[in-house]
C-alpha cells in the first residue's frame, strides 16, 4: 500500500489559469485499489478525479478511470480524459511519441491526437462513440419545473432528448441564454426526471452564445445522478450536443463548433467539437496549476 501519491491540478478548456474546468489528476496510480481511488476522489471533491494507470486493452496507450466526489465512476472522453493528456504532454511523458494516440476508458480504445503547433498551446483532440440518439422528454411541465423554470422558457421547435457520444446526457434547448442562466435545477425532482429517459446528466443549451461570431451554443450542465451539482466544463455533453445541432441542421457538419460553458460558475469554457458524419472530436487546450503529494 503507498504511503503518498503524487497528485496534479489541470485547468481543462482553459487559456490561463483558474478558468476552465478543474481536474484533479493521480498518475502512476496502478498500486491504488479503487475504494482508495474513491476514497481520493471524494478528498479533492472536484467534478472528477482521473487516475492513469497501464492500459488492458490492446492498442491503447493509457487507460483512464475516473471517479466524483460521490464515489461515481464516469465513462466518456470529456474533460477527464483531456485533462489527462495534457498533463503528459506537459510532464514530457509524450516527448518520445508522435501525435496519434490511444486511451482505454470503460472497456473502450479510443483515438487521441496531440496537435503541437509553434507558438500556440497544446491542444488535444479526443475521438468519443458515434452519436447514439435516444428518449424525448414528452412531459414539458415536469421538465421545466425540474429546472426552476416556466415552460414558455423551453422552445417549441425542438424537444429535450437523450444523446450519447458514450455518456447519455438530456439535450434541453431553452429560448435564450437569459433563461439558461436562470435555471436552479431541483436535484431529485431532475434526477428522477432523467431516469425516466436513460439519461445521466442534463445539458442546457441556448443557440445565443455570448460569442456569437465564433460559438454556436452556449450551455449549463447539471448532473444529479453523478453527485455533480453543476460543471463548468463538459466535453461528454458538448460532444452530444454538437452532433444533435448537425443533425438538425443548425449546424454544418465538418467545421469546429465551439461550446461556450461556465460563466455563470466564473470559470469561462470554451470546447471545441467536430463532427463528421459519425466521427464525433472534442479538443481543448488547458494548463497544469498545481501539484502536491497526498497521504493515502
Amino acid at each position: 500500500m503507498p504511503g503518498r501519491v503524487s497528485f496534479y491540478f489541470v485547468d481543462v478548456f482553459a487559456t490561463r489559469p483558474l478558468t476552465g474546468n478543474p481536474l484533479s489528476l493521480v498518475p502512476d496510480a496502478d498500486r491504488l485499489d479503487e475504494s482508495q481511488m474513491r476514497a481520493i476522489a471524494r478528498e479533492f471533491n472536484q467534478s472528477e478525479t482521473t487516475f492513469l494507470l497501464r492500459p488492458t486493452r490492446s492498442g491503447a496507450n493509457w487507460r483512464l478511470r475516473s471517479f466524483t466526489p460521490a464515489g461515481a465512476e464516469v465513462g466518456g472522453a470529456g474533460h477527464n480524459a483531456l485533462g489527462a493528456w495534457l498533463w503528459l504532454e506537459a510532464s514530457g511523458r509524450l516527448s518520445d511519441q508522435g501525435p496519434d494516440l490511444a486511451q482505454e476508458i470503460a472497456g473502450e480504445v479510443l483515438p487521441v491526437q496531440i496537435i503541437r503547433e509553434p507558438g500556440h498551446p497544446v491542444t488535444v483532440s479526443m475521438d468519443q462513440l458515434a452519436p447514439h440518439f435516444g428518449e424525448s422528454v414528452t412531459d414539458r411541465a415536469e421538465l421545466a419545473g425540474a429546472l426552476g423554470l416556466d415552460q414558455d422558457d423551453l422552445t417549441t421547435s425542438e424537444p429535450a432528448q437523450v444523446v450519447s457520444t458514450g455518456a447519455a446526457h438530456l439535450m434541453v434547448p431553452l429560448r435564450d441564454r437569459d433563461a439558461v442562466d436562470r435555471a436552479t435545477p431541483d436535484g431529485v425532482r431532475l434526477r428522477a426526471l432523467l431516469a425516466t429517459v436513460g439519461g445521466e446528466g442534463c445539458y442546457l443549451y441556448g443557440l445565443d452564445p455570448v460569442d456569437a461570431a465564433d460559438a454556436v451554443a452556449y450551455t449549463r450542465f447539471f448532473n444529479p445522478t453523478m453527485g455533480i451539482v453543476e460543471d463548468p466544463a463538459t466535453g461528454t455533453a458538448a460532444g452530444p450536443l454538437v452532433a444533435l445541432l448537425v443533425a438538425s441542421g443548425k449546424v454544418p457538419g465538418g467545421i469546429t463548433a465551439v461550446v461556450e460553458q461556465g460563466h455563470l460558475l466564473g470559470r469561462p469554457s470554451r470546447i471545441q467539437v467536430t463532427v463528421s458524419g459519425q466521427r464525433v472530436c472534442v479538443s481543448g487546450s488547458g494548463l497544469v496549476v498545481a501539484e502536491g503529494t497526498l497521504s493515502v
